[in-house]
């Protein structure tokens, strides 16, 4: 199950982060840079539930695909923020707070896994609505101009991403909460 449609299209979320950061070192106009990395994010992501759906309908689901795909949306969130911190159009403070829940969750999860207890911190909906929120603000912030020459996407996304970074910390807390009880059932052990 390692090189199977949904697996493939996970990994190109991988190698997709160089090509998103290589486009702002490209001799282009900065506009054209913007679009560009903003409508490679997009596609990019689309992915993450396409992939999902195909690996459901072709019934491809394979541990090790369950096992990349988070890993493959955090880098590419991850490296986004860092671009975008770079560029100025995110805070420094936003971006730590959001790539360091991500680490948190993941060493906690892969702790509770280890003591059979995954699922106290399974996927909960105030995570799935963090990472819409971050989905959307992360292309505003990418893009930075007018959108239908109406919509300010540097504003809106900053407004964004600071709400995604609020529902950083809310799911982390959530996801602390429930894995407390299995935290605390080890510790007294």
């Amino acid at each position: 199950m390692f090189f199977t449609i949904p697996t493939i299209m996970t990994w190109t979320r991988i190698v997709a982060i160089p090509l998103i950061v290589g486009v702002f070192s490209a001799p282009l106009e900065p506009q054209t840079q913007n679009l560009i990395a903003t409508v490679m994010f997009i596609a990019f992501a689309i992915t993450d539930w396409l992939d999902g759906y195909l690996a459901r309908k072709l019934n491809q689901t394979s541990s090790f695909g369950a096992f990349l795909d988070p890993v493959a949306d955090k880098f590419l969130v991850c490296a986004a923020l860092l671009v975008l911190v770079h560029l100025q159009r995110a805070d420094v403070f936003v971006a730590l707070i959001i790539i360091g829940r991500e680490i948190a969750i993941s060493a906690l999860r892969e702790w509770m896994a280890q003591i059979g207890a995954s699922k106290s911190v399974a996927v909960h909906m105030l995570g799935k609505l963090k990472t819409t929120v971050q989905m959307v603000a992360i292309p505003f912030l990418l893009y930075d101009s007018k959108l239908f020459g109406v919509i300010d996407t540097g504003v809106w996304g900053t407004w964004l991403i600071w709400i995604a970074a609020i529902l950083t910390v809310w799911s982390m807390v959530y996801y602390l909460q429930k894995a407390l009880p299995e935290i605390r059932a080890r510790v007294v052990k």
